[in-house]
């Protein structure tokens, strides 16, 4: 099956796409500062470089995008039709770096939060946020 786009829109689509400051990581950034939590971003020291890190509380979170980090079960994780086998290794290989990132931090004693982009939905946003939270402080 041929790609829908051109090799130029199909090129400028995806350098659209960021790994930093994303929109469900601002949305979440925005309401743990607004309960008065202070944060480091993207901190180069830690394992898997978290997306948020709160060492008050020995904290790191990783907000994953559910196709990015193929969150199972999910209806945003849909593997492309066209180069599938490259896509399915790419996300594979997101997933063991996850994965290791996840262990060596819990092994160095930090406690992990993963917070799935479907998660931060309208219909569960609320909950999700405040859940959060309610795993930092406590």
């Amino acid at each position: 099956m041929a790609d829908v786009h051109s090799k130029e829109v199909r090129s400028y689509n995806m350098s659209m796409i960021r790994g930093k400051d994303t929109k469900p990581e601002i949305l979440v950034r925005k309401f743990l500062l607004s309960k008065g939590l202070r944060y480091r971003l993207h901190d180069k020291r830690l394992s898997g470089k978290p997306d948020i890190v709160f060492p008050r509380y020995n904290t790191a979170v990783f907000i994953h995008g559910c196709f990015w980090h193929g969150h199972k079960d999910c209806k945003y994780y849909v593997i492309p039709k066209t180069r599938t086998e490259w896509w399915q290794n790419k996300i594979d290989l997101n997933k063991a770096n996850d994965d290791k990132a996840v262990f060596k931090l819990i092994s160095d004693g930090w406690n992990v939060i993963i917070v799935w982009e479907c998660e931060l939905k309208s219909n569960t946003l609320d909950e999700t946020l405040n859940s959060l939270y309610h795993k930092i402080v406590h």
